[in-house]
């Protein structure tokens, strides 16, 4: 059967194959408006967080402030995106801008860490429809062969964030203020309201099934248990102790009820049909492992070129530019040649191999690697990464029917933002155990006490240590990024060998194929939505 092309108007113009009208470019800007937003955010409170530790205290539980913001939105991803696909797109968008821009005014306004903790998990559960609502609305109003040069373009966006966030912040926290650093949120989600508001029109929904909240609780639990694990393990909790064991538990045992319930509810929260699809399980599992990877790097090359190479702290953001630079410039290429060619699949084989030679060469660092050199193997990653951030996404949407755009876009998100929490607890893990065990070697009893608290020094405290420790801390830490990389490069080869597997199935919206041949295909067509 031939795929039937989505129709979907934006301001009542039906145009998803043509030249994209102008209306159609106002909404994505809009859409990258609220990609800023939910990406910059912990970007820029990051840098404040001294300034507001020195204000409000609570040191603490500062901790909290980040993990609150990031439990939240990751329990809340996978529900907004079945809310959208119940009862549409936009309301749900529009929505959790709103919940996000509340929980930016009450953050900015709080009054001691409580207050703040608790207003950020308000801004996470918004944050959590933010990035999902982006996706699924560009998987409603273009087609898969025009999407890729888009999502190109939200790759885009992800590596202006990261690479201005701490950039951005410090100048905010520095002129204006800490709260400015919540505040600077309002104007910009006002006028990503508006054009929202005024220009997307897309299917009004009402679905005649309730929300399934048996399996909304059953997830939440299961991925809150899966976050705190990876969040408290091996540093406010040892992994083998009863604190950790218990979150296992009661994790496994909530994902295990959740995907038996999935099988019995009327209206699942996440309808396990779309994993039959070989490309969606393909591209989960390449997304997993794509943001374990992503999330360790960002962590640990900056601290390796402030540690070992005497690089400012002050402008982390731009020590990641070759690697991120290098993503954007690969994101957007390869959204181009998939427009062009309607062909993805080399995207993913070519990324799988270029985040393993990128990962091996980046654990040959050590204290003679000059900026050049590591600022090369850093744009090899950034290659490998680029051509899988946005090609996982758009695999993933083709592989679905367009009733269940919303909880493909979720889930692949979710997938990533899972990945990168163990990315960060387990290259940490390895990194941390390392570090302390070079310090023991090189420093003796001195560089046991240096590190017992914690593996990573800042600048202040690495500059008063004496020659000889400071000399030892840098081994130590060119050892421990030598492992936490090493491990990526290994975990890696999984999506080289998951990619050789991926099904190239023709991208919704191109050239009309024979019906014996789309009758093979991985992907159900797409419905005609109509004009509104």
């Amino acid at each position: 059967m031939a795929d039937t092309q989505a129709a979907v108007t934006v301001q009542g113009i039906p145009d998803p194959q043509e030249k994209q009208p102008k209306s159609v470019r106002v909404v994505l800007l809009a859409l990258m408006i609220a990609m800023m937003l939910a990406m910059l955010d912990n970007m820029i409170v990051g840098t404040a967080m001294p300034t507001i530790v020195g204000e409000l205290g609570g040191l603490e539980h500062l901790s909290w402030v980040v993990t609150g913001y990031t439990l939240a939105t990751a329990a809340a991803t996978p529900i907004w995106g079945k809310l959208g696909d119940m009862y549409g797109r936009k309301a749900t968008f529009l929505s959790s801008i709103v919940i996000f821009l509340i929980g930016s005014a009450l953050s900015g306004m709080a009054q001691n860490m409580g207050q703040l903790i608790g207003f950020r998990a308000i801004q996470g559960l918004g944050a959590g429809g933010l990035m999902v609502g982006v996706m699924a609305i560009i998987g409603d109003l273009i087609p898969p062969r025009e999407r890729g040069k888009y999502q190109g373009m939200m790759a885009g966006v992800m590596a202006l964030a990261m690479i201005g966030g701490p950039l951005v912040g410090g100048t905010i926290t520095d002129n204006w203020g800490w709260r400015w650093s919540f505040y600077i949120n309002l104007p910009l989600g006002v006028v990503a309201l508006a054009l929202v508001s005024a220009v997307l029109h897309l299917p009004k929904k009402r679905a005649k099934a309730g929300i399934d909240y048996l399996g909304v609780v059953l997830l939440t639990v299961g991925i809150t248990s899966i976050v705190l694990v990876t969040t408290w393990g091996g540093t406010e909790y040892a992994w083998t102790s009863a604190r950790i064991m218990e979150l296992i538990g009661i994790g496994v045992a909530a994902l295990i009820g959740f995907v038996f319930w999935q099988t019995k509810a009327t209206e699942p929260v996440v309808p396990l049909h779309i994993f039959r699809s070989r490309n969606f399980t393909l591209m989960s599992l390449i997304g997993f492992i794509t943001g374990f990877v992503m999330f360790g790097a960002t962590l640990f090359l900056p601290l390796y070129q402030q540690s070992v190479q005497g690089a400012s702290a002050t402008n982390s953001g731009l020590l990641l530019l070759p690697m991120l630079g290098a993503m954007l410039v690969t994101s957007m290429v390869a959204g181009r040649v998939t427009t062009g060619s309607g062909r993805y699949k080399i995207f993913p084989i070519a990324g799988g191999a270029l985040m393993i030679v990128g990962l091996y060469l980046l654990s040959l660092m050590d204290t003679d690697t000059t900026r050049l050199t590591s600022g090369i193997y850093m744009a090899v990653l950034g290659l490998g990464m680029g051509c899988l951030m946005q090609v996982t996404m758009l695999v993933a949407q083709n592989s679905v029917e367009m009733k269940d755009m919303g909880v493909a876009s979720s889930s692949t998100t979710l997938f990533r933002t899972l990945g990168s929490s163990f990315g960060v607890a387990i290259m940490g893990a390895l990194f941390n155990h390392r570090v302390q065990d070079v310090m023991a070697e090189r420093a003796g009893a001195l560089g046991s006490k240096i590190t017992e608290q914690s593996a990573q020094l800042d600048a202040a405290s690495l500059a008063k240590l004496p020659a000889a420790a400071r000399e030892a801390y840098q081994h130590a830490v060119s050892a421990g990024t030598h492992s936490a990389f090493l491990l990526g490069a290994v975990i890696s080869v999984v999506v080289l060998i998951a990619s050789l597997f991926v099904k190239e199935v023709p991208l919704r919206g191109g050239p009309q194929k024979p019906a014996a041949d789309s009758a093979e295909a991985d992907a159900a067509p797409a419905p005609v939505i109509e004009a509104v």
